[in-house]
């Protein structure tokens, strides 16, 4: 576990709660997005996860089996890859989201099903479905860098330039890399 999301808040079981996590009352709700933390950490430059900066160029996130296997695609094609379409999903550091990719039960296995359905679905959130499976494909993606845009109700998020892509059926896979990248981290 990064060494910044060690000192985050944790719910009643002991797990640390990421930054962008909305509560009620004393219970984090882990499959939401807090709108206003997520401004702050768009506004800021903050990682999604453990809430500190993140220095100037890339940046992370975890994707699920359509972007994952369209990036995929796109590299094995030898062609860029830059989603068009925006995403609710906040970036963060590539130890937090190596961590998240493995500890979340959504991210981390293929027969994993989401547990709520989005309050108010819409364009982007219309695949938020209680009991929808994530699929035989998740990838840690790294990108030069984001573009963000903030709405009344939203947070909207482009990322630009693939720089990594570590795709993964089961995201224990990813374990050596996290443990390199906190080697990397802790000599630093």
């Amino acid at each position: 576990m990064p060494q910044t999301v060690q000192t985050r808040p944790r719910d009643a079981r002991g797990y640390p709660v990421p930054a962008i996590t909305p509560w009620e009352g004393d219970e984090p709700q882990f499959a939401l997005t807090d709108y206003g933390r997520s401004a702050d950490c768009a506004r800021e430059r903050l990682c999604s996860v453990c809430n500190t900066l993140m220095p100037r160029g890339s940046v992370w996130r975890v994707v699920g089996a359509a972007e994952a296997t369209a990036i995929g695609e796109a590299l094995a094609a030898g062609r860029p890859y830059r989603n068009l379409s925006p995403t609710l999903e906040a970036p963060g550091h590539r130890a937090c989201m190596l961590y998240a990719s493995m500890v979340c039960p959504y991210l981390a296995r293929p027969n994993a099903r989401r547990g709520l359905t989005a309050d108010q679905p819409d364009e982007l959130t219309a695949h938020v479905v209680r009991g929808a499976v994530r699929g035989t494909l998740g990838a840690v993606v790294g990108f030069a860098d984001y573009e963000f845009a903030i709405t009344g109700t939203q947070v909207l998020f482009r990322f630009l330039d693939v720089v990594e892509f570590l795709p993964h059926d089961t995201a224990d896979a990813h374990l050596a890399e996290l443990e390199a990248e906190l080697a990397r981290r802790a000599a630093q």
